[in-house]
């Protein structure tokens, strides 16, 4: 199978772009702080207690929180989504762990995974699109719930009795920021002074049980054992487009020997062979997040040439068709959504990225026959109900267009998307409270208070006080600052 490696020719080597090098500044600054801040909750002065699974989960829970809050997490449902389908197929196969498992793709084009206290894993977007076949993400996956169930994080915490506070954190910032790059330099050098009492990087003990725990995960659930083996193998050859961020192999050393430790295990023992890909699909997700990450030009040159070589691959149709269709290239987007289409008549994904280009250009009917289509593939994805009610509310079926908003709206609560076009058609049907009442919501999401405020008061004058909806819009202008 040809490896579908984002970045391939001209894109191979280049340094990361300002914009890049501004988010992972933001992103070392808050894990450093964080750190600190959490060594300083969970172990006060120095640390003298066990590292219990409470603390474990609520170490993992308040850096989850602070990585999403900081938009460093994909909120890409559908990658999302393969992603924890993934992890749950390796879990079900594994021993049953006091950890409620988190599966999540940082936004970084770096090849690193990794795992902390409590069930949460993370995998880059960098590490999942140099994955030549499912096995190969599964087997990294597999590796690191082995970490998480074995407690080598706390393993090492809890052997860390001798030292303070501010020497933990240090140390904890450079294993997971790690040292290369002039923006951890200082992170690096703070850390190094206590780098012969603790490392924060897992032993080889560690690395060699989680190899073969992982490994063993791998082959129950199905998969070709050799994949963990091949994929370490990619990500040495390829560690070298990481020098901005921490690197895989510096919290996962050893790799020469884990390389023979995993090889000596395939021989003698998970030498049954198994399957490459078992949920399927991983090529589009690689594609979806090619285009969450790489500029629209960069992309149109990578997908150009990649269906030279194939042309009749419908992923990359589909990519080369979006990345055409953000650049305003609407007449060849509209060829290449229809070529892809007719190589993957039921594929969801071309089926409603059509109807979206569609409803764009006008064209309501085409674009509805599509999106229902898409619809009748995925039920629950949101983008085509949405572009579905849109559609409707622009052929005038206001009705059929208010019910599948309202559904959207139990779905996604507190969407303002939904808000704006649930207000929308509401206003067109005469309901004014109505309108005023997801108005005044929207504006809350919105942060634009003045606005919100207007809305709810016109939807409250709207209403008796004796009726159930006043005390709702009522609650909800009280919640705005004064």
């Amino acid at each position: 199978m040809k490896k579908f490696l984002p970045g391939k020719g001209k894109e191979k080597g280049k340094r990361f772009t300002l914009h890049t090098r501004h988010i992972l500044l933001k992103y070392y600054i808050i894990l450093f702080l964080f750190s600190l801040f959490l060594l300083r909750c969970i172990l006060p002065g120095v640390a003298e207690a066990s590292f219990t699974i409470e603390d474990e989960k609520k170490l993992g829970k308040e850096f989850y929180e602070k990585l999403q809050k900081g938009n460093f997490l994909l909120q890409n449902e559908q990658a999302n989504s393969y992603l924890t389908l993934l992890g749950k197929r390796i879990l079900g196969y594994s021993e049953k762990a006091p950890f409620d498992f988190q599966f999540s793709i940082i936004r970084s084009s770096a090849i690193n995974a990794f795992a902390t206290p409590g069930g949460y894993v993370y995998l880059n977007q960098g590490l999942i699109n140099l994955a030549e076949n499912e096995a190969e993400l599964a087997g990294v996956l597999a590796h690191e719930i082995a970490h998480v169930n074995g407690r080598h994080i706390a393993e090492i915490i809890d052997r860390s009795t001798k030292l303070s506070i501010s020497t933990l954190a240090a140390i904890l910032a450079g294993a997971f920021l790690g040292g290369g790059g002039d923006v951890t330099a200082a992170v690096a050098s703070f850390s190094m002074a206590a780098a012969t009492t603790l490392s924060l990087k897992y032993s080889r003990q560690q690395e060699e049980a989680a190899d073969r725990t992982g490994l063993s995960y791998l082959v129950a659930a199905g998969y070709d054992g050799r994949a963990m083996l091949d994929f370490l193998k990619i990500m040495r050859r390829f560690e070298y487009y990481s020098n901005m961020i921490p690197s895989y192999f510096l919290t996962h050393p050893g790799t020469d020997e884990r390389s023979h430790y995993i090889d000596a295990l395939l021989q003698t023992t998970y030498n049954q062979g198994g399957a490459d890909h078992i949920i399927g699909n991983l090529k589009r997700i690689q594609i979806i997040l090619l285009l969450d990450t790489k500029a629209p030009d960069s992309n149109l040159l990578y997908f150009q040439k990649e269906l030279d070589d194939h042309p009749d691959d419908p992923d990359l149709l589909y990519g080369l068709a979006k990345t055409e269709d953000k650049l305003g290239m609407t007449r060849e987007a509209l060829e290449h959504f229809r070529k892809a289409l007719h190589l993957a008549p039921d594929d969801a994904d071309i089926l409603r990225d059509l109807g979206i280009a569609l409803f764009n250009l006008g064209q309501f009917e085409d674009a509805a026959q599509n999106l229902r289509r898409a619809i009748r593939f995925r039920e629950n994805d949101v983008d085509a109900n949405l572009h579905l009610g849109k559609t409707l509310a622009a052929l005038g079926d206001l009705p059929g267009a208010l019910r599948l908003y309202k559904k959207l709206e139990a779905r996604r609560p507190d969407d303002p998307e939904i808000f704006y076009n649930l207000a929308m058609v509401y206003g067109k049907t005469g309901q004014t409270g109505d309108s005023h009442y997801y108005f005044g919501l929207y504006f809350k999401k919105k942060g634009k208070m003045d606005s919100a405020l207007f809305h709810l008061k016109a939807a409250l004058k709207d209403v008796s006080p004796d009726h159930p909806k006043w005390s709702e819009i009522k609650k909800e202008i009280d919640s705005l600052p004064h």
